[in-house]
């Protein structure tokens, strides 16, 4: 009985889901719940892939001690399913990265962010941004950038 109601809970929820993909103007303007988020990055069916516009790879180049740089990654759903950006990642507590909160539709575009404290951080640096997303054919890209910091 308890596998039966698991199911039937699982595909109700897989046919919210699919109501709400195929709604290309809701898709893009709603926000998911984390149990939604969930659900769409566990099951494959709603995979879809993304097109980073800029490369992954930013030169930044020289900066003072002291400052703030941002660096921004522009990229397009490419796919067919709505793509869900669940996390953003820096391997560090100088870099600061910042998601869209929101889904992008189909053939919609957004940016993923990341500031960079360059405090302390004299010399050379090689920073990574990690992107778990509902993505084929891999969950996670990587992002990095490299900014030379002078004194």
């Amino acid at each position: 009985m308890k596998k039966i109601l698991f199911a039937l809970s699982i595909l109700t929820l897989i046919s919210t889901v699919a109501c709400k993909t195929n709604d290309k103007k809701s898709a893009s303007t709603a926000t998911l719940t984390e149990d939604e988020k969930t659900r769409i990055s566990l099951d494959s069916a709603n995979f879809t892939s993304i097109e980073w516009l800029d490369s992954t790879n930013a030169n930044l180049g020289k900066v003072k001690e002291g400052a703030i740089v941002e660096v921004a990654y522009r990229f397009k759903n490419s796919g067919t399913k709505t793509l869900v950006v669940e996390d953003v990642t820096a391997g560090c507590g100088y870099t600061v990265p910042e998601k869209p909160e929101k889904p992008i539709a189909p053939g919609e575009e957004g940016v993923i962010r990341a500031k960079f404290d360059s405090k302390g951080r004299v010399g050379t640096n090689n920073k990574y941004v990690t992107v778990t997303a509902n993505t084929t054919p891999s969950k996670q890209q990587v992002l990095q950038f490299t900014v030379e910091v002078t004194p």
